[in-house]
């Protein structure tokens, strides 16, 4: 289940995104739309980076009934990768929500041997989304 806390009002389609969540887990997540500005907050109060980004990913605590964790996306930067990689909208905000998707499952590209890559791919395919985020990250 997806708890959607959509921010800035943008309308987005969470098919995709329930869809591979049910492939992934059985889990609850918070997803959070917001803008460059509140994302900035976001990075600059929990990680002490003072910039803007894409997509952050925030686990919680393992407890009976708790949500896996909570995933925010930026808007702005949606529109800004949907219009360079040739896509729509909503298929960027689905890559961004598999890539937070997969750090809550405790996948990290930054430590691992290419096994999130690996798993990005293969989600990308099988729910035939643009491969722009395999290309991007390489």
């Amino acid at each position: 289940m997806i708890d959607f806390d959509n921010r800035v009002h943008d309308v987005m389609d969470l098919d995709n995104c329930k869809n591979i969540l049910n492939s992934l887990c059985s889990e609850q997540i918070e997803l959070i739309l917001t803008d460059s500005k509140e994302i900035q907050e976001f990075n600059r109060n929990f990680r002490n980076i003072d910039k803007s980004t894409d997509v952050l990913s925030f686990p919680l605590q393992k407890y009976p009934h708790s949500p896996l964790g909570s995933i925010v996306i930026n808007i702005d930067k949606v529109k800004e990768n949907a219009n360079i990689y040739k896509h729509n909208k909503n298929d960027e905000f689905t890559l961004l929500f598999l890539h937070g998707l997969l750090h809550l499952l405790g996948y990290d590209h930054e430590v691992d041997n290419g096994e999130m890559r690996k798993k990005e791919e293969y989600i990308i395919k099988k729910f035939s989304l643009p491969k722009s985020l395999i290309i991007r990250n390489q």
